[in-house]
Order: structure tokens, then C-alpha cells, then sequence
């Protein structure tokens, strides 16, 4: 069992705080542009075009995963303090809102540039992982999405949030959301790089099913509903993305 009594302040100068979680965010986009230019993009043009992609990427996530926090977890909230909304500082970004961001985002850059849109949305399911795990241990850092009460042997005391043993549900996302899907999704992709859009399927059919189980250890949030006692509001998101998966699946195989 372990006390969780970190700082999430990486490093201060002045009165200037780097978090861990902002870095999360940098070295996620760096480590993805990198991964793409070097071991997915196919020839000098397109390792040209992804210096250009990662910018609207990068506004994708941030505005999309926003606004899904705004929408999907805190509606009324957010419509008594339309001002708040723009404060990215105080935390609260949605992974599914960043995903459809990234979508959105995927499909202008495409279109301007007369590209495939499912080849270019292969290459963000490859690299995404990367990015959900640093951001999962971000959160374990940040003491919040944590899991519910257990005795497990590897459960953790967030000192910040109470003194009971809780379930590190944010590093059982990062193990398998980040680490298991990226080494998967990168194995499949040197026998079916060829095939635009079956990574992408895959991505969401392995990301919703690991989250959904997931799910059933961490606490969930207090301020939302669980339906019929047992399923969670990122839970519910997950059958939905799940099903997208299910259906962008069938269009490739076609």
C-alpha cells in the first residue's frame, strides 16, 4: 500500500508553476509528432505535412476536451458561469471531447489538403496512447480521478482527497489504455497500414472496453448520476464509442 503525497508542481521559478499535468500535455504531442514523423509517415510530403497536422491537433484536444467537459460532465454549471469555461487552468478536460476534437480537426486539416481522412485518424489512434498515459500518471500525481475503497494490495492513500485506501484506478488506465493499447495497436499496424480506418476502428472498440471495465474501480463523480446503480456517465460514453467503433469497423472491412 502506498501514501500518495506528491506535489503536482513539477518545478517553480518565482512565482511561475510548471505542473506535471501541462507537461503531460507537451511531451504527449512531442513524443506523438516525433513517433509519426520517423516510423508512420510514409514519404517526405507527408513527413513535411505533419508538422502542420500537429497544430491542429493540438487545438482539437484542447478546445475538445473542454468543451466535452463542459457538455458531457457539468452542463448547468457551466451555464451559470459561462466566464468559467474559459479557464482551462482550474482542470477539467474530457478525453471523449478531446476525441472529437481531434476528429473535427482531423477531418479539416484532410480537407484542406486533399488527404486521406481515415489514414490521418489511423495516425492519431497509434500515437494517442502515448498521451493517455502520461496523462493518467498526471492524474495519479494530482491526486484526482481516483478509484473507489479497496483493500487490494496495491491500493493507495490520496492524502489530499481522505484517509482511506483507494484503488489507483488512474495507473490501471495508463497500463492499459496507454501502455497494452499502444503496444497492440502498433503490432496490427505493420500488417494493416494499408487498410485506412481499421486502426482507427480498433482504437475505439479497445480504448471503450478498457475503460468501461475500468470504470467499476474508480469513484465515480459526485456531482453526476449513476444509471440503474451501476454505470457511470464515462461508462455510458463508452458504449457509445464503442458502438462507433463497431460501425467504422464494418464500413473498412467493406
Amino acid at each position: 500500500m502506498f501514501v500518495n503525497n506528491l506535489d503536482p508542481v513539477a518545478f517553480e521559478f518565482l512565482s511561475f508553476q510548471i505542473r506535471w499535468y501541462s507537461l503531460a500535455y507537451i511531451f504527449g504531442f512531442l513524443v506523438g509528432w516525433v513517433y509519426i514523423k520517423k516510423f508512420l509517415a510514409r514519404d517526405l510530403r507527408e513527413k513535411t505535412l505533419i508538422d502542420d497536422f500537429i497544430s491542429y491537433l493540438i487545438l482539437g484536444v484542447i478546445i475538445g476536451g473542454r468543451l466535452g467537459y463542459v457538455i458531457f460532465y457539468n452542463f448547468f454549471y457551466y451555464l451559470s458561469h459561462p466566464l468559467e469555461i474559459f479557464f482551462i487552468w482550474q482542470g477539467g478536460m474530457s478525453f471523449h471531447g478531446g476525441l472529437l476534437g481531434v476528429c473535427l480537426a482531423t477531418y479539416v486539416f484532410t480537407q484542406k489538403y486533399n488527404l486521406n481522412f481515415l489514414r490521418y485518424t489511423d495516425f492519431v489512434s497509434l500515437t494517442a496512447p502515448i498521451g493517455i498515459f502520461l496523462g493518467r500518471v498526471a492524474n495519479f500525481i494530482n491526486s484526482e480521478l481516483y478509484g473507489r475503497e479497496t483493500d487490494f494490495i496495491f491500493s493507495v492513500n490520496f492524502n489530499k482527497v481522505d484517509n482511506l485506501f483507494r484503488h489507483p484506478s488512474q495507473l490501471y488506465e495508463g497500463f492499459f489504455e496507454g501502455i497494452v493499447l499502444f503496444i497492440i495497436l502498433n503490432i496490427l499496424w505493420k500488417k494493416f497500414s494499408e487498410v485506412p480506418g481499421l486502426i482507427s476502428s480498433l482504437f475505439l472498440l479497445l480504448y471503450s472496453f478498457f475503460r468501461f471495465i475500468i470504470e467499476f474501480t474508480r469513484e465515480p463523480d459526485a456531482h453526476l448520476d449513476i444509471l440503474m446503480n451501476i454505470l457511470t456517465y464515462g461508462q455510458m460514453l463508452s458504449i457509445v464509442f464503442f458502438i462507433a467503433g463497431v460501425i467504422l469497423f464494418k464500413l473498412v472491412k467493406k
